[in-house]
């Protein structure tokens, strides 16, 4: 179970990468995106195929991102979750968070194992949105549910 003290560092962490952030601007990706802006956080997009969202530059991959990062967020389907992880290992990333809405999410065995080996702090499957302050109501009561069923952070 992930601590909350490890959601708390991530978010003391102004910019981080953020890596599959939809080219749709309708997609929770991009409201997500727009939210950390919004609050003052530098989210670096990682994609494929724009080199643009939300007019910040988007890279590639995270080797390219400069300055370096050291914290990602990964919104990606599990089939490239291993690969990223093993990326950040390389690049001695310290920080990565496995978003998990209503699907699977980016989490795999593999990536938790990986980030465990190599001293990596994993935020395993918890949506941002429900530890913003002022935060709307459905990601609130969300976090609710998550307390009352005892899967909310400690």
């Amino acid at each position: 179970m992930t601590r909350m003290e490890n959601i708390q560092d991530f978010l003391a962490q102004k910019r981080f990468a953020f890596a599959g952030v939809s080219r749709q601007p309708k997609d929770f990706s991009r409201a997500l995106f727009r939210e950390f802006r919004k609050r003052g956080y530098e989210p670096v997009p990682v994609h494929l195929e724009v080199t643009e969202l939300e007019g910040a530059r988007a890279f590639t991959h995270l080797r390219d991102i400069q300055p370096p990062v050291d914290s990602v967020l990964l919104m990606t389907s599990p089939a490239v979750t291993d690969l990223l992880v093993r990326e950040c290992m390389e690049l001695g990333i310290k920080r990565i968070w496995f978003y998990r809405g209503g699907g699977q999410g980016s989490l795999t065995d593999g990536a938790l194992q990986m980030c465990k080996a190599n001293g990596i702090i994993a935020i395993e499957g918890e949506c941002p949105f429900m530890f913003f302050d002022g935060t709307p109501w459905f990601h609130r009561f969300h976090g609710l549910v998550k307390k009352i069923m005892g899967a909310y952070p400690r």
